[in-house]
């Protein structure tokens, strides 16, 4: 069936890097299926670079997020298709690779859960909507992210303005440099991931630019958070057989205890892997141990550091 657009819908030229025209992929249909997918690669490995020119911005965001979830607010994530899309996941894996609450992380898409699985290209052209969205949700203590690969889309944009006019911090996350001078946010993270392979197709480069920054900014927020110790995921959900396993061992990893030792000490604790670990690791008993976490707002460190002096 034929997705053409009526004469009469306006038409809006985007002037985007994205939007040009890629002379190392001209003649990309040309070429056989081997060389297709090396000239893809061969883009794809100019993005961590970019991400990475990005970071000092990147790392403004973390700290805005982690000072708004110490304060009792929440993180809001706002795009609009591709950008919507991974919003959406890296929000829901959160919850059980952090065992974070439901609304830490919240994820705004245009058009709703339902456009996840199927488009609603229309609706990343409602401005209203993207305020609304946020009217509805956000408080002056929260912290508003933006995703759009071109910085000009009207959802994205009409929710980071609701939000500074509430005073919740701000960010826009772009493909577009150029974006930067006039963006209604705190802060602009401008990745220049370049001419996309497509021209157009933003969930190439700019999505792989976005899923980047969106894995690194949550990653680094849950370290802040102390929800990790060390470079393990001690605020797991054991929801599964596998995870399950994960957690014992998280704790041989962590603390050189026997398997044995390790499975006690969860069943102890009452299946809790920080109470667990902190038992182990100062050899208090597994009230002291989820005492001390409590005090210590989950933080295992911080636990460990009032337990032993």
């Amino acid at each position: 069936m034929s997705r053409n657009t009526p004469a009469d819908e306006p038409a809006v030229r985007v002037n985007a890097p994205t939007e040009r025209t890629n002379d190392r992929t001209r003649d990309i249909d040309l070429l056989p299926t081997l060389d297709i997918l090396q000239v893809l690669n061969a883009e794809d490995r100019t993005v961590p670079e970019a991400v990475g020119r990005a970071l000092p911005e990147l790392a403004r965001a973390v700290d805005l997020a982690v000072t708004a979830l110490r304060g009792g607010g929440r993180v809001h994530y706002v795009g609009a298709g591709t950008s919507g899309r991974l919003a959406v996941l890296d929000a829901a894996e959160l919850i059980p690779t952090y065992n974070v609450p439901a609304d830490w992380v919240v994820a705004h898409q245009a058009g709703g859960s339902g456009a996840f699985q199927k488009p609603v290209e229309n609706a990343e052209d409602d401005t209203e909507s993207g305020a609304s969205a946020i009217r509805s949700a956000v408080t002056s203590s929260d912290f508003v992210l933006g995703l759009t690969a071109s910085g000009r889309t009207p959802y994205v944009l009409g929710a980071l303005r609701a939000a500074r006019e509430i005073g919740a911090g701000t960010a826009l996350m772009s493909a577009n440099p150029e974006s930067a001078a006039d963006a209604p946010a705190d802060l602009t993270i401008a990745v220049d991931t370049g001419p996309e392979p497509i021209a157009g197709s933003t969930r190439m480069k700019a999505g792989t630019a976005q899923k980047l920054v969106l894995t690194s900014f949550s990653t680094a927020v849950m370290v802040r958070m102390g929800r990790t110790y060390s470079n393990l995921m001690v605020s797991l959900l054991a929801t599964n057989a596998k995870l399950r396993g994960r957690t014992v061992g998280i704790l041989r990893e962590a603390t050189n205890a026997s398997e044995d030792e390790c499975a006690h000490a969860l069943g102890a604790a009452g299946g809790d892997l920080k109470t667990a670990l902190v038992h182990l690791l100062t050899g208090a008993d597994v009230e002291r141990a989820a005492a001390a976490l409590a005090v210590s707002d989950g933080q295992v460190r911080e636990a460990l550091r009032s337990l032993t002096g």
